[in-house]
């Protein structure tokens, strides 16, 4: 070959920006030639600059691993996405000319606001874009004999040059305004080589060329003079490595400011690699990206697009060699730093011969078969496959293999020549124009519509429904001609979507077989119906399904019955919640035609039936037994929650009070109303769903008062009282109770439920005990209820004790049986019934585990060695099960104060402080010596502890200082248990004895502080200071402040140092007051505010005066005398009743306590339920229904506000003692 000199200064001029682009240095920077002359199997990786941007796009976001694609059909899911027309204008010229001036045949093709085509005779004919019209015919057969066939054309970037390349290796400039040839270069390139690849850049005087020897070159197009001058510089050599592709990187009007168009970007693509390279400012080499192995005669392909990409517009590069896609982004960062980045890769089983993009998400690729793949690049998905063998491509191998200039090419360029045809396929501004031997084909993106309707002609209404619907939610493909704003987007797709449902419907009734079996009737509409049904859903129309729809389709009988019964399934999926009233009454009418109750009440219960005949429904439902729908009426047509229960009420309840069998029905009504009791009482609704929040309480309430009702509304003289919790007793006691169960136990924290849940239980009482209608299986369950609803409940904390001994008899007794051990024994473990446990741990001879019985219980720990004891020693204990108790004893023994205090009884043993002093355990020995009575002893033990401690704390702090931290520890913990010891004791010793215990122990934390000198003690004499002051604020509460500061200032440490050295101390104290003094003021107030509004409201109550319904007695119904003289004691109560005191006492409604009666209402009472024997029992307890006025007509009117008066004077003395006491202890403390 031969070289030129601006070949031979490359190396000199070439130079990369390490600095810029972040590239290693190197000892000699390679050139474009070296990069392209290494070994073809050399299988070099590409790492990527900057990985993290690799998310560009959502779908490229995750990896860069290929995913593989199949080549199927999938038109029917995407439509027809291309549209294909054939240029008939240009077609027919392109023959004419061939035929009548022997243009010869097609061989080149490009377009821009022209079309031109190349001929193989050396023409190129330039038609109109848009009428075809023959406009230039460039060139001569003559001058085509000379320089051969037009091999390549391009045309710039305003549409006024065109660029034409030759089999020969002339190239010619021609103006497309006036058919003027410009520029004829024949030493651009070594002679004897074709032009593969001639094309503009952006820059309007800059080109560049690819021969048949695997050259580039740059063209620079000059004016000097006059003169039109171009000036050929080798970008690279093909000596070794033959390029044979080249794509500039060209930008639309609309991007020419693109930072990127600055640098005249341009992919070249050899046999090995693919290379970008900058051509302005100056030369630069920017990546190489090696192929990988690939098949020898693949083509190399590439194709430039702006991206969106994360709100920035960017060039991407798409290249392949086989069946293998890589896409390349480059962008430029804030800082003028140019990166590329590698993005995920796309693999299809075929092999490629021409990419081009169609718009900037989709690729439209041909394969070696002719068969046009349109692939959607974000999901990599294919979505149309078109064949274009009937085309007739032309291909490009004759300038490959260079024939015109006697074949002097590299075998290698040879085989990838076979299925060349780079100059036939030409893409621009969403266009791609395929160039055949008889015609030229354009393909063109169908808009949205143009894709549906394309379906509806071929009436695939399914596919086209299902295309619009990706439409309307944004998830097509290709898709061109629709709004970016999902609202106008969606507004005109339901349009379009409606029209079509109409077209279905008139389709589907036009179709059906007018004569045949009903059955193919039937399947006809049942393939079409739901489809309608479906996307009306879909697009929230069903006005559309219901006012348009199924007028046309109730004209068939056989369409109508198929639409009604296709709702079922939207109705129980609540896809459809209401109904037109026509399409409601034809649905329920078509239902009980046929016979199809079930799904009568499925549907009901998941519907708005406001708008039906109520009572209608409601007889349908009960003629028919569905129960569930009349409810679900009730509840939701009505808000009625207590009329479904009366209704079966009134069914299951005869049959249970006389004592006959229940049928089937029956017991299906009775467990539909234990559900639906324990729905209404949980806040659910009926059977599913949730009753609307306002009416919960109210539900609740009105189930409660409906189930405790003394007598039902149509009662009969014979009926008992309650006779609805009756009815559920006798129906089921065991699930009535567990619905009662979950029903507490959801509102544990409900005052009006709790208030219902206690006279429930009363009337439970009172209904099953001593009641033969109960069996002793029943009563059992009663019992089981009670215990672990009430004793059980580990939520409860009143009355600890009597529920424990009330179960524990209960067990003892064998009164429960019916009791689950495990779920009992894990109620009492929770509720903290040790005692249980220990009942059931010995019934099953499990004695090691009552040992930590009673060590969790507080009140039986000291009992603990008599039981382990009695175990050891007794007989009728197996050698196994004391062994277990003697090894569960010894995991539990420590010898600590609360060990010692369960091993050692109050009164002192001779000898134990002995043996605990040889131990040296301080802390029990300072037990059992304050057990004694010994307090100074006890105190003097802990305090050589303490200054034990110390010590140590001082000599490990002058050694090392390691441990000083657990040290200071340990130290804190012994001033803890002395610091007790102090307080517990000081309240039974007198201020002399309370110093010589509280002082000392001063003293000792001051002193370790004198020897703590430089500042590497600093931090010990800190803590030492925190730790005095706690003694300080222990010991202020029992004595007076002004000696323990005297005190103080008495100690060398605080004594000789500034005032500022004790200022912590002095202040902690103050505060400690002030607090004090705060809290006692607080009390004080809170004090007397309650008591002034306790004695108000006292004296309220005692002065109002007693106003009798009646002026008789309500037992004997007499009058009383009004004279002063009448002896006859009247007794008012606050309800108003008036009651002779004699009658009353015949009545036993009055308790003595006292010596003076206390009485109760003897009418109240009984409409309560209860009888006299328990009101006696109880009356004590009740001091709200004692009388209010006790009112003897022989006692003076002092007398009668007797005891009101006694009543005050006591509480007011109870409240003045308590205000004196909080007092005296505030005082206390402030006077000292």
């Amino acid at each position: 070959y031969y070289y030129y000199s601006e070949h031979r200064t490359l190396n000199r001029t070439l130079h990369i920006d390490d600095k810029e682009f972040d590239i290693p240095q190197v000892d000699t920077p390679p050139t474009l030639e070296s990069i392209l002359n290494e070994p073809e199997d050399e299988d070099e990786p590409f790492i990527l600059e900057d990985t993290c941007i690799l998310n560009t796009e959502n779908i490229d976001a995750h990896s860069c691993e290929t995913s593989s694609l199949a080549s199927s059909d999938s038109g029917d899911l995407h439509g027809s996405v291309l549209r294909r027309n054939v240029l008939k204008g240009i077609s027919a010229q392109m023959v004419s000319a061939a035929d009548k001036v022997d243009a010869g045949l097609p061989t080149a093709i490009t377009v821009s606001n022209v079309i031109a085509v190349g001929t193989s005779h050396g023409l190129a004919l330039v038609f109109g874009k848009h009428n075809q019209a023959l406009r230039l015919c460039l060139g001569t057969t003559v001058t085509g004999a000379e320089y051969g066939a037009v091999s390549a054309l391009s045309i710039n970037h305003d549409c006024t040059r065109l660029l034409c390349g030759f089999a020969k290796g002339q190239i010619t400039m021609w103006d497309l305004a006036n058919g003027k040839l410009l520029r004829t270069m024949t030493d651009a390139h070594p002679p004897g080589t074709a032009i593969l690849h001639v094309k503009f850049t952006d820059h309007p005087a800059l080109a560049v060329c690819n021969d048949s020897g695997g050259s580039v070159f740059e063209l620079s197009f000059r004016r000097v003079m006059g003169m039109r001058t171009c000036e050929s510089r080798c970008l690279f050599s093909g000596s070794k490595g033959e390029v044979y592709c080249v794509e500039p990187l060209h930008a639309g009007p609309e991007l020419k400011d693109h930072p990127i168009t600055h640098y005249s970007l341009l992919a070249m693509a050899s046999l090995t690699k693919i290379l970008l390279i900058g051509l302005k400012p100056s030369l630069k080499v920017w990546m190489t990206f090696p192929y990988g192995k690939t098949d020898p005669a693949s083509v190399p392909l590439l194709a430039w697009q702006f991206v969106a990409a994360q709100k920035t517009i960017n060039p991407v590069l798409a290249f392949c060699r086989g069946n293998t896609i890589h896409f390349l982004l480059v962008k430029k960062d804030e800082s003028g730093t140019i990166h590329v980045i590698k993005q995920r890769q796309l693999q299809l089983n075929c092999d490629f011969i021409s990419l081009s993009w169609i718009n900037p998400r989709t690729l439209v690729l041909m394969d070696s078969t002719e068969k046009l793949r349109v692939v959607d690049r974000p999901s990599q998905e294919e979505l149309e496959t078109v064949d274009m063998a009937e085309l007739q491509l032309v291909y490009n191998s004759s300038h490959f293999k260079s024939l015109a200039t006697g074949g002097n090419v590299s075998q290698a360029l040879a085989l990838v020549g076979e299925k060349t045809c780079y100059q036939s396929v030409c893409s621009y501004a969403g266009q791609i124009m395929y160039l055949g031997t008889k015609s030229v084909h354009i393909m063109t993106l169908r808009n949205w519509r143009e894709r549906v309707d394309h379906l509806l002609k071929q009436e695939k209404f399914m596919e086209a429904l299902s295309l619009s619907w990706s439409f309307h939610e944004g998830t097509a493909k290709a898709v061109l001609s629709l709004f970016a704003d999902p609202a106008k987007r969606k507004g005109v797709v339901a349009e379009k979507m409606v029209e079509i449902l109409l077209q279905y419907v008139d389709r589907s009734l036009k179709k059906c077989p007018e004569q045949g079996k009903i059955q193919v009737m039937e399947q006809h509409f049942q393939d079409m119906v739901p489809i309608m049904v479906d996307y009306c859903l879909l697009l929230q129309r069903t006005d559309l399904l219901f006012n348009q729809i199924y007028p046309r389709l109730v004209e068939n009988s056989v369409a109508r019955g198929v639409f009604l019964e296709s709702l079922e399934p939207y109705i129980l999926s609540e896809r459809i919640g209401c109904l037109t009233a026509p399409v409601m009454r034809d649905l329920l009418s078509y239902f009980q035609e046929n016979g199809m109750m079930d799904s009568v009440e499925g549907c009901l219960v998941h519907m708005d039936i406001t708008n039906l005949d109520i009572q209608q429904v409601v007889q349908m439902c009960w003629d028919n037994q569905l129960y569930d729908a009349m409810i679900y009426v009730f509840n939701s047509g009505m808000n009625d929650y207590i009329s479904p229960m009366e209704k079966l009420f009134q069914a299951i309840g005869p049959p249970l009070r006389e004592g006959k069998p229940l049928t089937d029905e029956h017991v299906v009504m009775g467990n539909k109303l234990l559900v639906y009791i324990s729905c209404c009482l949980a806040g659910r609704a009926y059977p599913l769903g949730d009753i609307p929040e306002d009416l919960v309480p109210q539900v609740k309430n009105q189930v409660f008062e409906f189930l405790i009702r003394l007598h039902s509304v149509e009662a009969a003289q014979e009926e008992e009282v309650y006779p609805y919790i009756r009815t559920l007793l006798h129906f089921d006691t065991r699930e009535f109770l567990n619905v009662l169960a979950l029903t507490f136990e959801d509102f544990k924290n409900d005052k009006q439920a709790l208030e219902y849940q206690q006279r429930i239980v009363d009337i439970l009482l009172k209904v099953m005990v001593d009641n033969s209608d109960f069996t002793p299986s029943q009563v059992g369950c009663l019992f089981t209820f009670l215990v672990l609803e009430f004793l059980c409940s580990p939520d409860d904390d009143s009355r600890h004790t009597e529920r424990q001994q009330v179960l524990l008899e209960l067990l003892q007794v064998g009164g429960v049986v019916q009791f689950d051990e495990g779920h009992l024994l894990d109620l009492a473990e929770k509720a903290e019934f040790y005692q249980i446990c220990e009942f059931m741990y010995d019934r099953k001879h499990l004695y090691d585990k009552i040992v930590d019985c009673y060590l969790k219980d507080p009140l039986r720990k000291e009992e603990l060695f008599n039981y382990i004891h009695n175990i050891l020693s007794m007989p009728g204990y197996s050698s196994e099960e004391k062994q277990l108790v003697w090894v569960k004893a010894l995991q539990h023994i420590k010898v600590s104060q609360k060990r010692l205090h369960m091993l050692c009884p109050l009164e002192h043993t001779p000898g134990r402080e002995k043996i605990t002093e040889k131990h040296k355990l301080h802390e029990a020995t300072a037990y059992l010596l304050e057990k004694k009575g010994d307090v100074q002893g006890a105190f003097e033990v802990l305090l050589q502890r303490i200054l034990l401690q110390a010590l140590k704390h001082q000599g490990q702090d002058e050694e090392t200082g390691d441990e000083v931290p657990s040290l200071l520890q340990r130290v804190e913990e012994a001033l803890h248990d002395i610091i007790a010891l102090c307080q517990r004791s000081s309240h039974g010793l007198n201020q002399q004895q309370r110093e010589a215990l509280w002082f000392p122990l001063l003293e000792a934390m001051m002193s370790p502080q004198k020897l703590l000198k430089g500042a590497d003690t600093k931090h010990t004499s800190e803590a030492l200071k925190e730790l005095t002051m706690k003694v300080l604020n222990s010991m202020s509460s029992f004595i007076a402040p002004p000696a323990i500061i005297q005190r103080i200032l008495k100690d060398p440490v605080y004594g000789k140092g500034k005032l500022a050295e004790i200022q912590g101390l002095i202040l902690g104290m103050l505060e400690t007051f002030n607090y004090e003094q705060t809290l006692l003021e607080t009390t004080t107030n809170l004090l007397n505010s309650d008591l002034h509004w306790s004695l108000s409201h006292l004296r309220k109550a005692v002065s109002r005066g007693l106003h009798p319904r009646q002026d008789h007695c309500n037992i004997c119904l007499q009058q009383y005398k009004r004279r002063q003289e009448s002896e006859e004691e009247i007794i008012i109560f606050s309800c108003g009743h008036l009651y002779h005191c004699q009658c009353l006492q015949r009545k036993e409604v009055g308790v003595l306590s006292e010596r003076q009666y206390s009485w109760s209402c003897y009418k109240c009472t009984s409409n309560q339920g209860s009888r006299p024997a328990d009101r006696r029992s109880t009356e004590s307890s009740r001091s709200h229904s004692a009388s209010l006025a006790q009112v003897s007509q022989a006692v003076t009117i002092h007398n009668q506000c007797a005891q009101p008066n006694m009543k005050i004077l006591a509480y007011f003395i109870h409240l003045n003692m308590l205000q004196k006491n909080v007092l005296f202890s505030m005082d206390h403390n402030k006077n000292s």
